[in-house]
């Protein structure tokens, strides 16, 4: 008895889309939200029971329409894009920083840590100085560990990075326990004279966190597009062995791009203690280092589609916090409507990248 080999077509296939369009994209990503919004509105209607038109308003309004909401979230704003700038050189260089947490709270220790025992001895500008320069160096050796065990060793970046929040959390617990007991926090610092609290400026204390994260935004892009050295982070991130054929120091370029990396993470801690809290804890950082990954990846490390990814979610944070307030909804309830949302956008990245070929269907050599 002759087998027989039956060859049957799959009824879908996976082909890689080259080069889609800036068009194609926002088509894909402004389907992906719709779609999400829809989901949304069944779950709003069918377990909560509300309107979901109602509820979609209190998002925006409570986020848009009311000064002082708006006002914080630009303020959660500045603290998120900042790490999201700070992780996209060394993603583009396809090193896995995961350990921006423990880089901002190491930034954020030693900016407490000079505004406690320097705040009354140093005036203004040389105490802001060195809080400035002791927040870039400290996160900036926070990035030099594991970028130099990777250069020499190569070691897994990504573990080494992970642990090492642990590490820097750790060291926060520790160093705040010796200053206040077994306080979990130093409390406000120096609030008798404010020493190294940020100037309040339009109003606000944190509008200069707001002015940094602009001028990194539009600074970091041009490193990286124009530079020799964003040139140079390209490569690397590309091909290694390309890199070295080409002439570039791979090590140097490795430990060179971790630096610039803490150093910008170490810088989002100086904000946040200095502009935003005027304390320093355990939980500082408050998840924006993980979240930052997601803004980073989703922006494909342009600075620019960063801000508007940043703002899309902390809008999505603070407009679960109104509708859980507004409605008294379970917290549950509230992220699962923003994290749906979340699940589609991620997802069009898939629609982006690939496209589906059903069972007689066939493309052309370039893949159209």
């Amino acid at each position: 008895m002759t087998s027989q080999v039956v060859n049957a077509e799959p009824l879908v296939r996976i082909s890689k889309r080259e080069g889609a369009t800036f068009v194609q994209k926002v088509v894909v990503r402004a389907v992906a939200i719709v779609l999400a919004l829809v989901v949304d509105a069944l779950f709003i209607y069918f377990v909560t029971g509300l309107n979901p038109l109602n509820v979609y308003g209190v998002m925006w309004s409570g986020t848009f329409l009311n000064t002082t909401r708006f006002s914080w979230a630009m303020r959660d704003l500045s603290s998120l894009l900042c790490i999201a700038i700070a992780l996209g050189p060394a993603f583009k260089m396809r090193f896995w920083n995961t350990g921006a947490e423990g880089q901002v709270l190491i930034g954020g220790l030693v900016t407490a840590l000079i505004m406690v025992y320097f705040g009354n001895s140093l005036p203004a500008p040389a105490l802001f100085a060195a809080m400035v320069l002791g927040s870039l160096l400290a996160g900036a050796f926070w990035g030099f560990v594991p970028a130099w065990f990777k250069s020499r060793w190569n070691t897994n970046e990504t573990l080494f990075t992970l642990m090492m929040n642990y590490v820097a959390t750790s060291i926060v617990a520790c160093m705040t326990n010796i200053m206040r007991g077994q306080a979990s926090s130093l409390g406000t610092l120096n609030k008798a004279t404010r020493a190294g609290w940020l100037p309040i400026v339009a109003g606000q204390r944190y509008t200069i966190n707001i002015i940094i994260v602009i001028v990194l935004t539009f600074g970091m892009y041009a490193y990286l597009k124009f530079s020799k050295q964003g040139y140079e982070i390209s490569v690397v991130g590309e091909s290694e062995n390309t890199a070295r054929y080409a002439g570039i120091n791979v090590r140097r370029v490795m430990v060179r791009t971790m630096l610039i990396s803490g150093a910008l993470c170490g810088l989002c801690g100086f904000m946040i203690v200095a502009g935003k809290d005027q304390t320093i804890s355990t939980t500082s950082a408050g998840g924006d280092g993980f979240t930052a990954i997601i803004v980073a990846w989703l922006a494909k490390f342009n600075t620019f589609y960063m801000a508007l990814i940043s703002f899309l979610l902390i809008f999505l944070e603070r407009g679960a916090s109104e509708i859980a307030s507004a409605y008294s909804l379970n917290e549950y309830a509230a992220d699962i409507i923003t994290g749906v949302i979340l699940f589609f956008i991620l997802g069009s990245e898939f629609f982006i990248n690939y496209r589906l070929i059903w069972r007689g269907h066939h493309t052309n050599k370039e893949g159209k």
